[in-house]
């Protein structure tokens, strides 16, 4: 790096932006605006935007290769998301050791590392072997605090611009001054062939005579504190020079292609309404058939596609223009916490009500029995056996994505229709759409919730016993900037059920088992009036309940319940059952009063 780049480097670090109001290169480019003292600002209202707009891109770095990036030209920008992963394959059985030795990340320290988790996917291959996913932490470069400078360039290898200069933050505690609110840094191993998943029998499932093997390692940051640091992309930038502190030596490229007067502006709204018209009195009747109607806008309010039409699937493995996305199933493997879950990108409408008696469903959700071939539409909650009705449906359906490369050339529609069962009970019903856009580098989730009643003009309120999610998540890990951009927690449950090819769904054990496995969680652990309101809230004992935090529990319980086999919800589908109304009414040092 020159000199000139490294004081630049440095203005950057110490007054958050750069040196001076207006900084230039040698020839006289303008490389942009500094920010004044260092603060992350307050970020941008939704609505229409324009170059001097910050906006929050994401870099991806594949097995030490960026992946090329396209801005609007001109663009202010700040670091939302970073993604790192590098990855080889194995012959043999050795953890996660020979990621030390080959591969992108084999110049960074492993001292340290050492096994945390492991669970097997939730269904088998095709030809009945099974995928064991072990899962590695506390290797230095993983704990430690790193930083990256990211450098803009010209073509021919010189400054362009001002660099920005995110960090990582810390392992084992989180502070105002990190860049990001999410920190993973973790490695995998990955066995592809077992035999068998894991059993009361064999709690480890059989893996003895597996021969392939991949390790990867993988760094997720993203949700970051704020818009500032921003700065504008200079007229001659063609690719940004990563360097990461780990391993400074050794720069990763990232191809930036600037692009004048796109169609679209960036960021991104949902709408949904009904087709279907209410009866006079602006009410649905419990076995009625109701349409909705589904719009994707950009920040302008521009459509992003006809009024009828959605993009196919194909369409969108082939890349929109626009920026919609769909649900990225086979396209990577992912984990609760610990891989790239943010990458899955589904495009959802769901209904759920009463709203006043949604709650958690403790039922096995399976799309082979519980998809409706015709409407596409998954009953995950039925009025008579969980108090509510709750139903999702992909866009789009679920049957068009499983139907396989025939059916992804389908043009889709923008209407999704639920059945409502007869036996629905009389209440306001929500309708909640959301989904996740990429367009230009910003990868952006939202969602919208609207309310219908169905057999009655009474309005009414969710009964929620958790909360408030706002005493730690507020600024950049808002709920309304995180995960699927929702802030109603009242619409979750219906898609967060147990599925049968991922028990985890549900919001208490994904909330349990990330907020135990982060050391950045900065509250007690078995404190739970953190996030429990009252003490039926903490009262429904099941192995899924204590072992989404838990690790063990005692001999007594293995020899009633049986051996731990998942680390998500302890065992299979028996871990939702209600062990006992007796023991565990209260949780050591949770706080509550009973």
């Amino acid at each position: 790096m020159s000199l000139r780049s490294s004081l630049v480097v440095l203005c950057v670090v110490a007054t958050g932006a750069g040196c001076s109001s207006e900084a230039t290169t040698d020839d006289g480019a303008d490389l942009g605006t500094s920010e004044g003292a260092l603060s992350w600002g307050t970020f941008p209202a939704d609505g229409p935007t324009t170059v001097d707009t910050p906006i929050g891109i994401a870099l991806d770095i594949e097995n030490g290769v960026g992946v090329p990036l396209k801005v609007r030209k001109g663009q202010r920008v700040y670091i939302n998301q970073m993604d790192m992963r590098a990855a080889i394959d194995a012959s043999s059985d050795n953890g996660v050791a020979d990621l030390d030795t080959t591969g992108d990340f084999k110049d960074v320290d492993w001292r340290g590392t050492s096994f945390a988790d492991q669970s097997f996917v939730g269904t088998p291959n095709a030809d009945g072997t099974w995928v064991k996913r072990r899962f590695y932490r506390k290797a230095r470069w993983m704990d430690q605090p790193s930083a990256f400078v990211i450098e803009q360039l010209d073509a021919a290898g010189n400054p362009s611009g001002l660099p920005l200069i995110p960090d990582t933050g810390l392992e084992y505690k989180r502070f105002p001054t990190d860049s990001f609110f999410v920190r993973r840094m973790r490695a995998i191993q990955w066995t592809y062939d077992c035999a068998a998943p894991p059993s009361n029998a064999a709690p480890n499932g059989n893996c003895a005579g597996a021969t392939k093997f991949g390790e990867e390692a993988l760094i997720e940051l993203r949700y970051a504190a704020g818009p500032q640091p921003s700065v504008k992309l200079g007229p001659r930038t063609t690719q940004l020079r990563v360097r990461w502190t780990a391993k400074w030596n050794n720069p990763y490229t990232i191809p930036v292609q600037q692009v004048e007067n796109p169609n679209f502006d960036y960021g991104f709204g949902l709408d949904v309404t009904p087709v279907t018209a209410p009866a006079a009195n602006g009410t649905y009747s419990a076995g009625q058939a109701i349409t909705f109607r589904v719009t994707l806008k950009d920040g302008s309010g521009t459509r992003l596609h006809p009024v009828g039409v959605m993009p196919s699937y194909q369409d969108y493995l082939a890349g929109l223009e626009s920026g919609i996305t769909y649900y990225r199933f086979f396209q990577e493997p992912y984990a609760t916490y610990y891989r790239r879950k943010h990458k899955e990108h589904h495009l959802l409408v769901a209904v759920s009500g009463p709203v006043q008696d949604v709650k958690p469903i403790y039922n096995i959700t399976d799309l082979n029995a519980d998809l409706d071939p015709v409407t596409g539409q998954v009953n995950s909650a039925q009025p008579v056996r969980d108090g509510f009705y709750g139903a999702a449906q992909e866009v789009p359906p679920f049957a068009t994505l499983f139907g396989g490369p025939p059916a992804w050339g389908v043009p889709g529609v923008d209407t999704v229709t639920f059945n409502v069962p007869a036996t629905a009970k009389p209440g306001t019903y929500r309708v909640v759409i959301k989904g996740r856009r990429e367009f230009l580098g910003q990868e952006v989730p939202t969602s919208k919730v609207i309310n219908i009643q169905i057999g009655t003009t009474q309005v009414g309120q969710p009964a929620l016993n958790t909360g408030p999610c706002n005493s730690c998540h507020t600024g950049g890990s808002a709920l309304s900037r995180v995960n699927h951009g929702l802030d109603d927690r009242s619409t979750c449950s219906t898609c967060h059920a147990p599925l049968s090819f991922e028990l985890e769904g549900p919001i208490a054990v994904r909330l349990h088992f990330i907020h135990s496995r982060s050391n950045r969680f900065d509250k007690p652990l078995d404190e739970c009036k953190s996030c429990h309101l009252n003490k039926e809230g903490i009262q429904r004992t099941s192995k899924a309940a204590c072992l989404s935090c838990h690790k063990s529990y005692p001999a007594s319980h293995v020899a009633q319940f049986g051996p731990i086999t998942d680390m998500y919800v302890g065992g299979g589908t028996e871990s939702f059952q209600n062990c006992t109304s007796s023991c565990h009414t209260n949780h050591p040092n949770s706080g509550i009063s009973h």
